[in-house]
């Protein structure tokens, strides 16, 4: 059962893995942004701290 419409990769540019899939693009996006949050935080505590030390 090949339900695709491409026969061959040929000449691709990129390849859009979940494109499908709207819940996973969410989920993703809402990872990259806790994880950039949460480094912004650690860094913005790490030199609160080595500020207050020196």
């Amino acid at each position: 059962m090949n339900t695709a419409p491409i026969d061959t990769w040929e000449g691709a540019e990129a390849y859009f893995t979940f494109a499908h899939s709207p819940g996973m693009i969410s989920l993703i996006l809402i990872a990259s942004v806790v994880v950039t949050f949460g480094a912004i935080v650690l860094a913005a505590v790490h030199e609160k701290h080595a500020y207050n030390n020196h």
